[in-house]
């Protein structure tokens, strides 16, 4: 994997120390003796590979300088700032020399891209945990949307057999309706007639001299609520019963009842009689 970051690196290196070398050489070969040239070439490019291969240690002890990073970074531009004059001072292919210019920097950043691959770099065991966690993910997501799907056609298929239903009623409440308005309707029809009023008024209803009862119609529509039967007045208790009565209530606790007490009581216990012979049956017993 690492090979994939490395080799482009490596032979980008290779190609700029070259080029930087080639280009020192012709271009100071004229003005000094060629040996000077040469080692001011493989000044630049020994400086710029020592610095790089002191950042890779640092790199592979988990470690880093910026001031070592500034020098090989220095020694870039310097190779690419000779590159660049020899272009422009050149009396001939400037636009081809000033293409290649880039060489040293793009070497560069290829090992910075290098180096930020070996810190973010996982090992296999890693990588196989974060895809199961990631395809771990995809099922709960797939089984989820699927649940909810499921849930909405559901939902769907219900609303639409309620609707249904109320729509079924509905029919059915507007036939009835109908039914019994046309029903109604005949009703009143025969009511409002002469013979058949008088017809069915006199099978409804027993004939009297000179008195025709009103046969009314059957109702139909919102009507008042039916009220709780009201009971009937018990019938009143004879002296005898009251006085017996009255004597159980007196005595049922010991001491005796007081007259208002007992009186609370009888009525407690659903009896009715008048005051005065409430009062009269206690007089009598007591």
């Amino acid at each position: 994997m690492t090979a994939r970051t490395v080799l482009p690196a490596v032979a980008m290196t290779a190609v700029s120390m070259v080029l930087t070398l080639a280009v020192v050489v012709m271009w100071l070969g004229a003005a000094m003796p060629w040996p000077v040239a040469l080692v001011v070439g493989v000044g630049i490019d020994g400086g710029w590979l020592a610095t790089l291969a002191y950042e890779r240690r640092l790199a592979a002890q988990g470690d880093h300088s910026r001031a070592v990073t500034a020098v090989g970074w220095s020694f870039g531009l310097i190779a690419t700032g000779v590159l660049v004059a020899h272009a422009l001072t050149g009396e001939e292919n400037t636009g081809a020399w000033l293409a290649v210019a880039w060489l040293p920097l793009a070497a560069k950043a290829l090992w910075l891209v290098h180096g930020l691959w070996e810190r973010t770099a996982l090992t296999p065991n890693a990588l196989g945990a974060i895809q199961g966690i990631q395809q771990e993910a995809r099922d709960e997501a797939a089984v989820a949307r699927a649940r909810l799907r499921a849930e909405a056609a559901t939902e769907e298929t219900r609303l639409t057999a309620v609707t249904e239903a109320g729509a079924r009623v509905a029919r059915v409440q507007a036939t009835t309706a109908d039914t019994l308005a046309r029903a109604w309707s005949t009703l009143e029809s025969a009511r409002a007639g002469e013979d058949t009023g008088r017809a069915l008024t006199s099978v409804t209803s027993r004939v009297t001299p000179d008195v025709t009862p009103r046969w009314e119609l059957p109702v139909w529509g919102a009507t008042e609520p039916v009220t709780a039967f009201s009971l009937e007045a018990a019938p009143a208790l004879s002296d005898d019963a009251l006085d017996t009565l009255v004597d159980q209530i007196r005595h049922s606790e010991t001491p005796a009842l007081s007259y208002r007490e007992m009186a609370a009581r009888f009525r407690a216990a659903g009896h009715s009689a008048s005051e005065v012979r409430l009062r009269a049956a206690w007089k009598r017993v007591a």
